[in-house]
C-alpha cells in the first residue's frame, strides 16, 4: 500500500521567555491550512506530535508540557499602523485539540524578531543599529502589542547578559508593550467586583480576584487552598487530586466569568482562565536552587497552565498580576502590603519577574492602559518541518 509523502514546510523553532514554539509564516502554510478549521487544526497537531498518550511528543515538535507545546503565525498585516499579524495555537499534549482562545505572552518576545529575520517587516524600519519598534496585532484576542527589539548591523541582537529566570543562559533584553490588555468584550472585573467569593460545590468556597488583564485568570489566596505560595511544580503536579481541584476550582471561575455557559465546556477551553494562587513576599529556594530572600519580592504566585503547575511564570498571566497588584481590593494589591504601586515584583517556581502596569479609575469601572515587561527570545533552529499530512 502506497503512502503520500511527508510535506516539507518553512518553520523556525524559538525560544519566547520561558516558552518554546514552532513559527510559521502564513503564506508558508498550504492553503487548507491558512484558514480556521479542521484542517488547520490536524495540521499544526501532527506539528506538536499530538495527541499523545505518552505524553512525551517523542513523533513531533511539541517538548510535552505547556511551555514548549506551542504554535505561532504570523503575516504582515493589512491593519493600518501593524507591522505584522500573529496568531497563537495552545496545543493539548494528550487530547487532539487546540486552544485558540488567548494569546502567550511569552512567545510574544519572538514575534517581532522572527517577524524581522522572516521578511515581514518592511526594512525601512530596521535601524543599522539600535532598536526597531515593531507592531504586532494579536489576532487571538484582538489586541495590540509594541515590541522592541534590538537591533546590530540590521540583524536582530540575539545574544545579551540580560538575564530571565526560567531561563538558563542570558540573552539580548526585548521590551514588551502590552496595549489596553483587558479583554474588550468584558470589564477589567468580570463581575464588577476586586474581590468576589466563589462557591465551588464539593470543594468549598474561596475569596477570588477575577481579571481579563492580559489573558483571564482567577487568583485565590494561598492558605484558602492549603498552600503557602512557595511550591514548586512537584508539589502540585504529583498530586491527581489537587490539579483535579484545581481544574474545578478553574471551570466554575470560568462560569462565574461568563466565558462558558456550562460547566462542561470548561474542558475544551484549558488556555483560560488560567488559575494561581497568591501570598505575601517570603523567602524560598527557586527550582534551580537560587535563594530568594523576602526582600527581593513584593508577593508570592504560582499559576497553573494546561492543567500543570507553570515552571515560571506565563507571560500574559503577568500582566494580569502587574494589573491586579496596582488596583485597591485585589487579593494581590492585599498579599503585595496593600500600598499604591505601578509595578510589582514577585516570586515564582523559577525565580522573580517584575511587571510594570498602570491602572486608573474611569466612570465605566477600572482600566489599565498598558503593561511593560522585560523578555528575552532567539533562534533555536530554522528551516523546514516534515510533516505527515493529506491537504484535502
Amino acid at each position: 500500500m502506497q503512502h503520500p509523502p511527508q510535506l516539507r514546510i518553512a518553520a523556525t523553532y524559538m525560544r519566547g521567555g520561558t516558552s518554546k514554539g514552532v513559527f510559521f509564516r502564513l503564506q508558508d502554510l498550504p492553503e487548507a491550512v491558512q484558514q480556521p478549521g479542521p484542517q488547520r487544526d490536524a495540521f499544526f497537531l501532527r506539528v506538536i506530535g499530538s495527541p499523545d498518550p505518552y505524553e512525551k511528543h517523542t513523533d513531533g515538535m511539541g517538548g510535552a508540557t505547556s511551555s514548549t507545546s506551542k504554535i505561532v503565525v504570523v503575516s504582515t498585516s493589512n491593519r493600518k499602523d501593524y507591522d505584522v499579524d500573529y496568531l497563537f495555537g495552545q496545543v493539548s499534549i494528550d487530547k487532539p485539540f487546540i486552544d485558540w482562545s488567548g494569546n502567550c505572552g511569552n512567545l510574544t518576545a519572538a514575534v517581532g524578531a522572527f517577524a524581522i529575520e522572516s521578511g515581514l517587516v518592511n526594512r525601512q524600519k530596521i535601524p543599522e543599529n539600535g532598536t526597531a519598534t515593531i507592531n504586532i496585532w494579536q489576532t487571538n484576542i484582538q489586541k495590540a502589542i509594541v515590541a522592541h527589539v534590538p537591533i546590530i548591523h540590521h540583524k536582530v541582537q540575539e545574544t545579551g547578559d540580560f538575564e530571565l529566570d526560567g531561563v538558563t543562559f542570558p540573552a539580548a533584553e526585548i521590551k514588551i508593550e502590552f496595549m489596553d490588555p483587558a479583554d474588550s468584550t468584558q470589564a477589567l472585573f468580570p463581575t464588577g467586583n476586586p474581590k468576589d467569593t466563589l462557591t465551588v460545590p464539593d470543594i468549598g468556597s474561596f475569596d477570588v480576584t477575577m481579571i481579563t488583564a492580559g489573558i483571564p485568570t482567577v487568583f485565590l489566596r494561598a492558605r484558602d487552598i492549603g498552600y503557602t505560595g512557595t511550591e514548586l511544580q512537584d508539589a502540585i503536579n504529583t498530586n491527581p487530586d489537587a490539579l483535579a481541584t484545581f481544574e474545578t476550582i478553574r471551570a466554575h471561575a470560568a462560569l462565574k466569568m461568563g466565558l462558558i455557559s456550562d460547566i462542561g465546556e470548561a474542558a475544551g477551553r484549558q488556555h483560560t482562565p488560567k488559575i494561581a494562587f497568591v501570598a505575601p513576599a517570603a523567602a524560598y529556594v527557586s527550582s534551580s536552587k537560587k535563594q530568594i530572600e523576602q526582600h527581593d519580592i513584593d508577593l508570592l504566585v504560582r499559576a497553573l497552565s494546561m492543567g500543570k503547575l507553570h515552571h515560571a511564570m506565563m507571560g500574559t498571566a503577568a500582566v494580569a498580576i502587574g494589573t491586579a497588584a496596582a488596583i485597591e481590593g485585589t487579593l494581590l494589591y492585599e498579599a503585595a502590603g496593600a500600598v499604591p504601586r505601578e509595578t510589582v515584583t514577585f516570586g515564582h517556581p523559577s525565580g522573580t519577574l517584575t511587571v510594570g502596569a498602570k491602572a486608573s479609575l474611569a466612570a465605566t469601572g477600572w482600566q489599565v492602559d498598558k503593561a511593560i515587561m522585560s523578555r528575552s527570545a532567539r533562534v533555536l533552529m530554522e528551516g523546514y518541518i516534515r510533516v505527515p499530512f493529506i491537504d484535502k
